[in-house]
């Protein structure tokens, strides 16, 4: 969109906050750069220059508008629904794997050499992997200077700055202050708001979202399907284990109209911009509802369902490995059942953690941890046990490889060859475990349900032909099909 000069000045002007990430703003004669919906006075057109990315605009000398905290807007919602390698690659780099494992590792998991890869994103973000991996280790850092009392090296290192010099050098040339400038200015900021400092090794922050956001689908899902253990609902909160790559930890998420307050503990935070980055991808936080209620809106049968509750998410998971797991225990059960299957599994092979705030005990098991386990030991059919071994020894043998830098066609055909998966289990671990915007569930019972109630097709092959309309947006219409039912999942918790 950065290149559409004409519609990106219309954003500017109208500060139009839907477009918070998908562009930059970059002031020629201030050299700073902006989110478009910035509430300062808009700049003359003359002096503006567009980016695509907050990396582009530090790589050509811009530093970030202390006023609108362009680096902290909402992601751009083209990654998620993109499944080319440059989409691909921005999802890797998010969950951190430049910084863990170098751009080799990035163009390894791609299959790409790293030429290519550089070239790919140069091209359309106009910064390469390193550029985009630093500009969000200055958030990383940001978030920690302004939330924590950690000491300034300690961040450095659990930004994952390979010295403080560097972070120092990268924090004022990015924000154009010191580090220590920018802790003075939170705390004096936090002091104002009246609002009570986070307890001890808690970090607390707000994840921004572009709305509408309905929460009731979204949190009433993580809810409603909770494994014992992992995951709970409490005093307006959904709060989950994390099993992160320097250790563990616990997040507090509850929705607010304008943002969804985080609160995380983490054993090393050095895990703090992965541990974001799942948490906004559970949330589905960078989709850019206008568009898909739009397209939804086309068919005047599902238009209602949208004007009623517009805004729907769908509801993700913070790992595709367990989740694939959790989707064949919940083959052909009821929701009670499943959760009660999970957390047997959890009880019997998860790591155990210690939950001072709640009622949280263990990690969800990995699938190396779960290689060994019993299947006669599981209270299930005998084909459900050779359905859910074989899927463990895919994941934990690398023969089945289920991610952020999945290609969405191939997991499908790998997930299909295995014994017991079929169209539902299949298009469920595409929709919320790879997070392919268009997966959709024509055999799901709630789906044929509320299709019915709607007179749309009934069979599966007629309303997979009549939900080409809806494309590439299938997967949403399948949250605003389920919301005609009374089940829980679409209810926020009391």
């Amino acid at each position: 969109m950065h290149t559409d000069t004409e519609r990106c000045v219309r954003a500017v002007r109208s500060k139009d906050a839907r477009f918070d990430g998908w562009f930059f703003t970059a002031v020629l004669t201030t050299r700073i750069y902006c989110r478009p919906s910035c509430p300062v006075v808009p700049p003359k057109p003359e002096n503006m220059v567009f980016y695509p990315s907050a990396a582009a605009c530090q790589q050509a000398g811009f530093r970030a508008c202390k006023r609108c905290r362009p680096d902290t807007s909402p992601g751009s919602p083209e990654w998620n629904a993109r499944a080319d390698a440059v989409a691909r690659a921005m999802r890797l780099i998010r969950d951190g794997v430049v910084d863990r494992e170098g751009v080799p590792g990035l163009a390894a998991r791609l299959g790409y050499s790293t030429r290519q890869i550089e070239r790919q994103l140069l091209a359309e973000l106009g910064a390469g992997p390193l550029a985009l991996a630093r500009a969000q280790r200055a958030q990383t850092a940001r978030l920690l200077i302004e939330t924590t009392a950690l000491p300034m090296a300690d961040v450095a290192f659990a930004a994952g700055f390979a010295s403080v010099r560097t972070f120092n050098d990268t924090v004022r040339e990015v924000f154009a202050l010191a580090p220590s400038e920018l802790r003075a200015r939170a705390t004096r900021s936090a002091r104002g708001a009246g609002g009570p400092p986070p307890a001890p090794g808690v970090i607390a922050l707000r994840l921004p979202y572009r709305a509408p956001l309905n929460p009731d689908n979204l949190f009433g899902h993580l809810a409603a399907t909770a494994v014992p253990g992992v995951e709970e609902w409490r005093d307006g909160a959904y709060r989950r284990t994390l099993d992160l790559p320097h250790g563990h930890g616990i997040v507090a998420l509850t929705p607010h109209p304008d943002h969804i307050a985080c609160r995380l503990s983490l054993t090393d935070p050095r895990d703090l911009t992965l541990a974001i980055s799942r948490c906004r991808w559970m949330l589905d936080l960078d989709a850019d509802p206008v568009a898909v209620d739009d397209q939804l809106r086309t068919d005047p049968l599902l238009a209602p369902l949208v004007d009623k509750a517009p805004g729907r998410r769908v509801p993700r998971t913070v790992d595709a490995a367990e989740f694939a797991v959790r989707a064949v225990l919940g083959q052909q059960v009821s929701t009670a059942a499943a959760r009660t299957h999970a957390a047997r599994l959890v009880a019997a092979h998860g790591t155990a953690v210690d939950d001072p705030e709640g009622g949280l005990t263990h990690l969800f098991p990995g699938p190396g941890r779960l290689a060994a386990l019993d299947p006669e030991a599981l209270a299930l059919p005998r084909s459900r046990r050779t359905t859910l071994t074989t899927l463990i020894g895919a994941l934990a043998g690398g023969s089945l490889r289920l991610g952020p830098d999945s290609d969405w066609d191939e997991a499908r055909a790998g997930l299909s060859l295995l014994p017991g998966f079929g169209p539902w289990t299949v298009e469920v671990i595409a929709m919320r475990a790879l997070g392919d915007p268009d997966a959709f569930l024509a055999t799901d019972l709630g789906v044929r349900r509320a299709a019915a109630v709607l007179g749309l097709p009934a069979t599966p092959a007629a309303l997979t032909a009549r939900a080409a309309a809806w494309r590439p947006w299938r997967a949403y219409a399948v949250q605003y099909l389920w919301a005609t039912d009374s089940h829980p999942v679409n209810h926020l918790p009391a």
